[in-house]
C-alpha cells in the first residue's frame, strides 16, 4: 500500500470516527434536554400540588431517602405522603431550583443510555394560609431517572443537607437627612426584646440589644431594615408623645416597642 493511499484511508477513518463522535454527542445533548424537561414537569406538579398526576413520574418501586423525615418506598406511599403533608389547605411548599448548580450525568450500558442522575441545590418557600410566602429552607438533591418503555421515571430520590436558606436582601437603602435620623435616637422598650438603645452612626442607625450592636438601614424616612434577616423597623408617632417602633419579620408584626426617653 502506497503512502498516499494510507494517508487517504487514515483521513476517511478520521472523518468517520469524528462523525460518529459528534453524532453521539448530539444524541447525548438531546437526551439531557429531554430529561431536564421531564424533571421540570415533575416540579410543576410538585409546586401546584397536582397529586392526581405526580405519580406518573415515579417507578412503582421508587425509594425516597430524606435526612430529616426518614425513608419511604413505593409510588403509592410517596404520593399519599405528598398529598397529606405538603398539600393541605393551610400549608404548602414551593420548590425553586438554583439553576447554576443543576448537573445531569447519563448512565449507559456500552453506548446505550438507560438512565441519568440529576443533582443540585434548591430552595423551599413556605406558603401558609393568611400569611405572606416566605423563604424557609435550602437543600441538596440527587435523583436517579430510569428509561422504561420509552418513558423517563424517577426510581431513587435523595434529599439531604437541609438547612435554613441564606437570606438574600433585596431592599434598597436611601439617603436620609441626619436631622431626621436624630429624631429616632433614644431608648425603646418591648415585651420580648426588653430595652433597645438606638444611636446614630454616620448615615445609619445602630441598635444596642443586650450588649450587642446591630445596624439598620433606611428604606424610607420612617422604615429601616436589616441586611442579615428579613426584619424591618418602622417608626411611628411623635417622639415627645406617642412614638413607637414596630418590628416585622417576613412581613408579620412580631413586636411593638414604646419610646422611653
Amino acid at each position: 500500500m502506497t503512502i498516499k493511499r494510507t494517508k487517504i484511508l487514515f483521513f476517511f477513518f478520521f472523518i468517520y470516527f469524528l462523525s460518529v463522535n459528534l453524532f453521539a454527542q448530539n444524541n447525548d445533548r438531546q437526551t439531557i434536554k429531554t430529561i431536564l424537561l421531564r424533571d421540570s414537569l415533575f416540579w410543576v406538579a410538585y409546586n401546584t400540588c397536582d397529586s392526581a398526576n405526580i405519580g406518573e413520574f415515579y417507578t412503582d418501586d421508587v425509594e425516597f431517602y430524606h435526612d430529616k423525615n426518614g425513608f419511604s418506598k413505593g409510588k403509592n406511599n410517596i404520593v399519599s405522603s405528598f398529598k397529606k403533608n405538603l398539600c393541605s389547605d393551610n400549608f404548602r411548599l414551593r420548590r425553586e431550583a438554583i439553576d447554576s448548580t443543576i448537573k445531569v450525568y447519563l448512565l449507559k450500558n456500552n453506548d446505550t443510555t438507560y438512565g441519568a442522575i440529576i443533582n443540585g441545590e434548591h430552595l423551599f418557600y413556605v406558603d401558609e394560609k393568611g400569611k405572606k410566602e416566605r423563604l424557609d429552607g435550602w437543600a441538596k438533591f440527587t435523583h436517579t431517572w430510569i428509561l422504561q418503555n420509552g418513558t423517563w421515571e424517577m426510581t431513587r430520590i435523595l434529599s439531604y443537607d437541609h438547612k435554613p436558606a441564606p437570606y438574600i436582601n433585596k431592599r434598597k437603602m436611601v439617603e436620609i437627612l441626619a436631622t431626621i435620623l436624630d429624631t429616632y435616637i433614644g431608648q425603646y422598650k418591648g415585651p420580648l426584646t426588653g430595652i433597645i438603645t438606638i444611636k446614630r452612626k454616620n448615615d445609619n442607625l445602630i441598635q444596642f440589644i443586650n450588649g450587642k450592636e446591630f445596624t439598620i438601614y433606611p428604606e424610607s424616612s420612617t422604615l429601616f431594615f436589616s441586611k442579615e434577616r428579613d426584619l424591618t423597623f418602622e417608626f411611628l408617632g411623635k417622639k415627645t408623645t406617642d412614638r413607637k417602633m414596630v418590628v416585622r419579620e417576613n412581613g408579620e408584626i412580631v413586636e411593638e416597642l414604646t419610646f422611653l426617653k
